[in-house]
């Protein structure tokens, strides 16, 4: 089908109405929150069985090459570092306040260390390497390969005086923030699994963590079939970097008030299907609620702070946030 620019801009004009249409034809979806919680407990139970195994697993895979430590042995293995990390991150607890945990939890484990030591884990490149490990055999247990993909940005506060959200409505407001205290995270969720195939961490801008995020689910081998994301990226420029880089053919995007047709095919295409089947359209779309419900639950785990400061321990904190959100849905069926 072959589509004018007067046409696009018509049904972006008309979107409002569309919307309404589509609501009405999609229906009332209510969850049912105790089949809910009853479904959560039960895939809870079940990846917590597996999480150990799979953290032994991710070590036992690491190929980097020992060199003889200096001074002392560790107190922890590689193993108990990886768990202590992720259980900080989950408790969202000071380093302190975790020493003072192992200390009551240290006639169980044998393990007690200082805040010190928890602090040198979130710098600890072997565990950064066995953290990207546990990603990647997440996704192979998932057996996740082809995906259609949803993905949105998000922020975290470095600091407990400023929070994520009304940083970034100064900026949208043109008004004068501090970028130092607070990290955009972008995220790229397959909608069947809502597992996250790739993420992104960035002092600089949403857009810098989207690309690492990009490249992220590329290098973990993943083939996207298509994608959904916010106005922000429905330019020219961006369907032909989702074509040429990823080869995605399938693009759910809303196009601006002032789209044309003018661009690569890929672009064509979208915005014919846009026009000709806009309710068909939006239902391929609204799948992008995925991601916005994913970082929800991800900020009422773990929080929408994080404690570290250290560029290196701030991007670990982050991909254990990411981690936990795959762990929490590796039982769902």
């Amino acid at each position: 089908m072959r589509v004018s620019t007067l046409e696009v801009r018509a049904t972006v004009r008309e979107l409002d109405t569309i919307i309404d249409e589509y609501k009405l034809n999609v229906g009332d979806h209510r969850r049912d929150w105790r089949t809910y919680e009853q479904q959560v407990a039960a895939r809870l139970q079940a990846a917590f069985a597996k999480l150990k195994p799979l953290v032994a697993e991710a070590v036992h895979r690491l190929q980097a090459r020992s060199l003889r430590s200096q001074g002392a042995p560790p107190k922890l293995s590689l193993e108990q570092k990886m768990m202590l990390a992720l259980l900080k991150r989950l408790f969202e607890k000071s380093n302190r306040d975790m020493a003072f945990m192992t200390v009551l939890f240290s006639a169980l484990t044998d393990v007690s260390v200082s805040y010190k030591t928890i602090e040198r884990i979130y710098s600890n490149r072997r565990i950064h390497l066995v953290a990207h490990n546990l990603h990647l055999l997440l996704l192979e247990k998932k057996e996740i390969r082809e995906i259609d993909a949803t993905g949105d940005g998000t922020g975290y506060s470095l600091t407990v005086t400023k929070h994520y959200g009304t940083e970034a409505q100064k900026l949208k407001e043109g008004a004068k923030s501090d970028h130092k205290s607070f990290i955009y995270s972008f995220e790229l969720m397959d909608i069947h699994t809502r597992f996250y195939v790739g993420y992104g961490t960035s002092f600089r801008s949403e857009q810098e963590a989207f690309h690492a995020g990009m490249r992220m689910a590329k290098e973990s081998g993943i083939t996207i079939k298509s994608l959904r994301l916010d106005r922000y990226y429905s330019v020219q420029i961006y369907v032909e970097y989702f074509k040429t880089t990823f080869n995605i053919d399938k693009l759910f995007l809303i196009p601006k008030t002032n789209a044309t047709v003018k661009g690569p095919w890929a672009w064509k295409h979208m915005l014919a299907a846009f026009v000709d089947e806009p309710i068909e359209y939006l239902v391929q779309y609204f799948q992008r609620n995925q991601s916005e419900s994913g970082i929800s639950e991800d900020k009422k785990r773990t929080g929408w702070r994080i404690m570290q400061k250290r560029p290196e321990r701030v991007e670990f904190a982050n991909a254990l946030t990411h981690l936990w959100h795959n762990i929490y849905w590796l039982g769902a069926e």
